[in-house]
């Protein structure tokens, strides 16, 4: 699936942070991905909190409005004394938004089943009938029409974001972590010296899978760079519209250098994308878990593997196939997740719940979506917008939130960082104790 851009220029976002001081914008919906509709607004919005609509017409005006109460869908007003219009004056090439604030708060916003945003007595409606706009003069808010859109209601594109506060950092974190060098020490003591208890078994088989783009690839190097000593790239990761793995690949890593392998295999596979015939293929999932695909196959996108193929292992053994699965998603996306990707990654949960499988959630690129956290790796716990994207998440995907870490991969940094070591040593050590409830649901007679 190609990644959802923003319309927004930084310029724009820049002029808009002018009228909401000390704030980020997340993508919820967009309507020429999402659909130009009442349903596809409340579907993707509702519920989302402080949120800003843009909205674009064909001669250059940016404008829209501003609730600093959820969406909803209750058939009624909502009181905001916060609530504004604006107008970014793209037709006259004004550098100063312009911002009309409510006059009537009890009326700033019209929440309706079968309409889109509606500011005020429909002083400002958007998503009417397609991608269009009205406006009605009111004493909701008082504004010049021609100033705040230049008298052009054909849109070519509607955004809404929600608006974020860069400054929401909770009083104390809700997992507790010890961000010392001792601890990341400690976890890669516990790592490097992990025994399975099924013997003959040494090495841990880990499966991860997720869209285009979230970063797969990328976790596997930075795990390894953190047992390097340095970043470094063997597997081939980076940012396109399709997925960058082609083959499945099955990875060891050594203890620095010269040393042993580490009893963990990361198993990357190609990203999934939301058409079907595109991405990886969901037939072949039972067939990675049960071990039946080797090491550097090459994944067709419109066909599963079969029984017949030449490369297809017909007799796996235990340590061929996968305890334990890992989703990977971006953090920064999981608000605007397609209802497509989305049916996919539960089917998939479906699938691998047949199999006993554990399975975790990495969140990446946490430091994209929270700026206190790129400033500092060890508040990634008290972030509120990394919280409530670990809720969605969990939420979207039904899987637990106890079942679900952030991870801030080594995709940009040339040197390593020891707090950014220890949230991804904390993942590895997850994965190892999830892959032993593997182990326990399997009968004896199998261990042996």
């Amino acid at each position: 699936m190609a990644e959802v851009r923003p319309r927004l220029t930084k310029k724009e976002e820049k002029q808009l942070q002018q009228l909401l001081e000390n704030v980020r914008f997340s993508l919820l919906f967009k309507g020429s991905i999402h659909g130009h509709s009442a349903v596809a607004f409340h579907a993707k919005c509702d519920f989302q909190g402080p949120c800003l609509v843009v909205a674009y017409n064909n001669t250059g005006y940016v404008f829209g409005g501003y609730s600093s109460q959820s969406f909803n869908s209750y058939n009624q007003y909502t009181k905001d004394e916060r609530a504004f219009l604006f107008s970014l004056n793209k037709g006259e090439n004004h550098n100063t938004p312009l911002k009309i604030p409510v006059k009537n708060a009890d009326q700033a916003i019209y929440n309706i089943t079968n309409e889109g945003p509606n500011f005020g007595a429909g002083s400002l409606r958007l998503l009417i009938n397609g991608a269009q706009a009205t406006t009605t003069l009111n004493n909701n808010y008082e504004f010049d029409v021609a100033e705040l859109h230049g008298n052009n209601t054909v849109l070519v594109e509607c955004e809404v974001y929600r608006v974020e506060g860069i400054g929401s950092v909770l009083e104390s974190p809700w997992r507790k972590i010890t961000w010392t060098p001792e601890e990341r020490k400690s976890l890669m003591e516990f790592i490097k010296y992990y025994k399975t208890c099924v013997y003959p078994i040494s090495q841990v088989r880990i499966l991860m899978i997720g869209p285009v783009g979230a970063g797969k690839s990328s976790f596997f190097n930075s795990v390894h760079s953190v047992f390097r000593g340095h970043v470094t790239c063997q597997a081939i990761a980076g940012c396109d519209s399709t997925s960058v793995t082609k083959k499945y690949r099955t990875y060891t890593i050594k203890d620095g250098k010269a040393g042993k392998h580490l009893p963990i295999i990361l198993c990357d596979s190609m990203g999934l994308e939301e058409e079907t015939g595109a991405g990886l293929d969901i037939d072949d999932i039972p067939k990675l878990l049960e071990g039946h695909i080797p090491d550097r196959y090459q994944f067709n996108p419109s066909a599963s593997i079969q029984s017949d193929h030449p490369c297809y292992l017909k007799s796996p053994s235990l340590k061929d196939k996968v305890h334990c699965v890992v989703f990977v998603m971006d953090a920064c996306k999981v608000s605007i997740l397609s209802n497509k990707l989305e049916g996919k990654l539960r089917t998939l949960r479906a699938k691998i719940n047949q199999f006993d499988v554990p399975q975790l959630l990495l969140l990446t690129k946490v430091d994209e979506l929270c700026p206190i956290v790129a400033e500092d790796t060890k508040k990634v716990y008290k972030s509120r917008a990394l919280q409530k994207q670990i809720h969605a998440a969990g939420a979207r995907l039904g899987i637990p939130v106890s079942n679900i870490l952030p991870i801030r991969n080594y995709s940009t940094s040339l040197e390593l960082d020891c707090n950014n070591d220890i949230l991804i040593l904390h993942a590895v050590q997850q994965m190892l104790r999830y892959a032993e409830n593997y182990f326990d649901n399997i009968p004896l007679d199998v261990k042996e």
